[in-house]
């Protein structure tokens, strides 16, 4: 029996497994928990780069769990798009675990390791489902698992108002999901169908039916939510400045980005692209929230004086140019959305590193504390330069080369305006940043005494070596860009079906 072929179900239930493990190897010894944590994150992770090369060599798959074909049975379909997201969810996933061990252990009470590692893997489970799934319920409910295992992992922090941002966070989602299902309910209530690609079918005759229109309109509404797009973004400032360091840097690398790759999804492979520049203007709404996101995330961002409540406004305007790629509905354009779902979870992640680090050393968030750390943590305050210029779009880091694609999009489609919006965005992410490194590098540090602090605070090797990885594959990427590049764009070019509006 030849194993690889189960492996589109096995990435799935080879960590979901160790979940109720985990708590039992916990009673043992709690440290070994995050070894076997690490151990089912590597095993999805070894799984998907060997679904990567295949689908990139021979074509999509298509898994039938229990030998039941679809329709009628569930099927797992991974084309180029959905093993290019679930590379990036499992390797990042894997990079915050590997990092984000002594953080756990200061930022979360003992007793509840067990229990935050075991979840940290049903988290991780859930974003791999929504992403592998061909079934729209299996979406909502994978999403459901990913939204509650969410919840759990922010209230676990010491911090006091963790369990309010949980709770929060519970809330709003609990709205977007309930938009999800009812949107799905509508579809299956016309169609009698919830595979994806049965769906397509059945939807086409149903062209302009005020029932699908609806359907769409929850569906969409839900997703929007759950990516945190302006101004429907209030739960994630919370989430992200009140859960554990490791947390914020895996949610903030990978939930909102699978939110985004189930609306591409939507919009492509469920509705075709007449149907969106046909029947309503939903191209024209998105792009205008899209464009919206992008630049007040950016303006918000500028205000804030608490680190990580800056670097989650900046995700807000960050996810608004995958959002404003999918819009333009050109092969340029979601080359350059895709590419962004790889670039920002590789920047975005590593500042929550950085974030993370400093935040063990000085326990403080606040940006005016930060007065001296390009001397005393240097490794630190290089990776955090490194990710800003990639995240302002630098030339030579991979945050350009998504951008660049979305201006070619841009062109290529006709909306002119759109550079605007990436070129102030860019400034504004400039001005954000550019205080923070500047308090980095040219505070004095002092302090209340006015005597200078010690010269070095500690950067343990087990934290700064995934971080300066995740740093050097940002400039590897900027400079060696063809291999993701071509990958987000067989992503794209096998979601548009080589039809582009122009």
């Amino acid at each position: 029996m030849n194993l690889a072929v189960n492996f589109p179900a096995l990435l799935v239930t080879v960590p979901l497994i160790f979940v109720p493990v985990i708590p039992l190897l916990g009673l043992i010894n709690r440290k070994i928990c995050w070894y076997a944590a690490v151990l089912a994150i590597t095993a999805s992770f070894a799984m998907i780069m060997t679904i990567l090369a295949k689908v990139s060599t021979e074509g999509p798959i298509s898994y039938h769990l229990g030998n039941w074909a679809p329709p009628i049975g569930i099927e797992y379909r991974i084309d180029m798009l959905n093993a290019f997201v679930l590379a990036v969810i499992s390797f990042i996933s894997l990079v915050s675990l590997l990092f984000g061990k002594e953080l756990v252990e200061k930022e979360v009470p003992e007793y509840k390791h067990p229990a935050f590692y075991s979840v940290f893997i049903l988290f991780v489970v859930g974003m791999t489902g929504m992403t592998v799934t061909g079934d729209l319920f299996n979406v909502y409910v994978f999403l459901e698992i990913t939204s509650l295992s969410g919840y759990a992992l922010i209230a676990t922090s010491k911090k006091r108002y963790a369990p309010m941002a949980s709770f929060n966070y519970l809330v709003i989602g609990t709205l977007a999901a309930t938009f999800i299902v009812l949107g799905i309910g509508y579809l299956y209530m016309v169609t009698g169908t919830l595979n994806m690609a049965d769906l397509a079918e059945r939807i086409k005759p149903l062209n302009g039916s005020s029932v699908v229109l609806t359907a769409y309109a929850l569906i969409l509404m839900g997703i929007l939510i759950k990516m945190a797009v302006f101004p429907l973004h209030l739960w994630l400032p919370d989430a992200y400045t009140y859960s554990p360091s490791a947390v914020s840097a895996a949610m903030a690398a990978t939930s909102t980005k699978v939110g985004a790759y189930v609306l591409i999804r939507l919009m492509f492979s469920v509705f075709d692209i007449e149907y969106h520049v046909g029947s309503v203007p939903i191209t024209g709404i998105i792009i205008f929230f899209a464009s919206l996101s992008i630049v007040m995330g950016s303006v918000i961002a500028i205000a804030q004086t608490n680190i990580k409540k800056m670097l989650a406004y900046s995700s807000v305007g960050q996810i608004g140019y995958i959002l404003l790629a999918a819009a333009m509905v050109n092969a340029e354009a979601l080359t350059g959305g895709v590419m962004h779902i790889f670039s920002h979870a590789l920047m975005k992640g590593g500042l929550f590193f950085v974030v993370g680090l400093i935040v063990y050393n000085i326990g403080s968030e606040r940006i005016s504390d930060f007065a001296g750390i390009g001397r005393r943590m240097p490794f630190t305050a290089a990776a955090f330069t490194i990710f800003s210029l990639s995240i302002i779009g630098i030339p030579l880091t991979v945050g350009f080369v998504s951008k660049w694609y979305l201006v070619l999009g841009a062109i290529s489609s006709g909306h002119w305006y759109a550079i605007g919006v990436i070129l102030l965005s860019s400034l504004l992410t400039a001005i954000y940043f550019g205080k923070v490194i500047f308090v980095m590098y040219f505070k004095g540090g002092h302090d209340d005494h006015g005597h200078a602090p010690a010269a070095k605070l500690s950067e343990p090797m087990g934290m700064v070596i995934p971080m300066a990885f995740v740093a050097f594959l940002c400039i590897y990427f900027g400079i060696f860009a063809t291999f993701p590049v071509e990958l987000a764009a067989k992503a794209a070019e096998a979601v548009l079906g080589g039809v582009t509006w122009k």
